[in-house]
């Protein structure tokens, strides 16, 4: 009899379904994101599609799915969408391509898997998972990456699948400015010096991530970009790079992050978030602000990233105009955000 009442104990306080606490946070990308710019319309838009991404991820944890497969149907839902730049709606390189990167990590195992440069990968994400969980490597990129995805059996597309004309005319309005700056630097030794390739312009950038925490206290993360408008020389960014865009640890906390890339290499801002964390006792909105609104910009760079912490605390800080993003709980409420607070 006493063994029966101590079972019902544990089966209501969670034990035997894993815990209380579930959540979901999403990001569409940080930037230059002003109300006076976004019609009624297009921000309703954008605001359900996120929402149609958030529930995608939800309704997998609510049922006692895994945290991976949540944020990886999240962010595939934001790759099939054109409103993001992932995926079916990945801007222009200078050569008039989509190359996307992506990644994604398990934060039980720290087993992670990436991507980048992908041309014919309708979902660079999932072929992200399988680089993590159907190989020995970490990140594949290329060509390689995608033989792999194909043996994988990845949904291959023809590469016109990731055309759309907004994309294209923002590659032919970069074009022009760039060639605008080119011009001037020229013509003024004081500025000739700027880097090839480096000249920050916030319209070039956008990611798609999500992290989450799911009923077995396991935490994982996401993210997947088409990168820069107009980006030269086979550039990559930091969402595929393990640590810089993306990391998941349960010990500390899963982060996607969402910028200007260059900087979030330099300074490994996930894994950094998790660190501070980890060695300075930090909580996930004071580790989350210090690189965000103190770091980054320290440097010169931009953006924004999501967060949660092994206790299903969160954290989406953002230094610029506005940012696309989403959370739920395990109680069902959630919120859908583009500006600031």
């Amino acid at each position: 009899m006493r063994i029966i009442v101590i079972i019902c104990l544990l089966f209501m306080s969670g034990w035997a379904s894993g815990q209380d606490r579930y959540v979901l946070v999403i990001h569409g990308g940080a930037g230059t994101i002003l109300r006076s710019q976004l019609t009624p319309e297009k921000e309703k838009e954008y605001k359900e599609a996120l929402k149609s991404a958030l529930m995608a991820g939800y309704d997998i944890i609510k049922k006692g799915g895994t945290s991976l497969d949540a944020v990886e149907a999240a962010v595939r839902s934001m790759e099939d969408c054109p409103l993001f730049n992932a995926g079916k709606g990945a801007v222009f390189t200078a050569e008039g391509k989509n190359e996307l990167d992506a990644a994604i990590m398990n934060g039980r195992t720290l087993e992670a898997g990436a991507v980048a440069g992908v041309t014919v990968v309708r979902n660079p994400v999932s072929a992200a998972r399988a680089v993590m969980e159907k190989s020995k490597h970490v990140m594949m990129t290329g060509k390689g990456a995608e033989t792999f995805a194909r043996e994988a059996g990845m949904e291959i597309v023809d590469p016109s699948y990731f055309y759309t004309d907004d994309r294209w005319k923002g590659l032919q309005r970069a074009r022009k400015l760039d060639s605008t700056r080119q011009q001037l630097d020229h013509a003024d030794t004081a500025t000739a010096s700027a880097k090839l390739g480096a000249e920050h312009l916030d319209y070039k950038f956008g990611t798609v991530g999500a992290v989450a925490l799911d009923r077995q206290g396991n935490l994982a993360a996401a993210t997947s970009t088409g990168g820069m408008t107009n980006k030269k020389y086979g550039r990559v960014g930091d969402a595929p790079v393990i640590g810089a865009g993306t990391y998941a640890d349960n010990a500390t906390c899963a982060v996607s992050c969402t910028g200007w890339g260059e900087y979030f290499i330099r300074l490994t801002v996930a894994k950094t978030v998790c660190d501070l964390m980890e060695y300075k006792g930090m909580s996930i909105k004071d580790a989350a602000n210090e690189l965000i609104m103190n770091k980054v910009p320290a440097l010169g760079g931009d953006g924004g990233l999501i967060a949660i912490d092994r206790k299903g605390n969160i954290a989406m800080p953002f230094n610029t105009a506005g940012m696309y993003r989403a959370a739920i709980k395990e109680n069902g409420e959630w919120e859908v955000m583009i500006f600031k607070p």
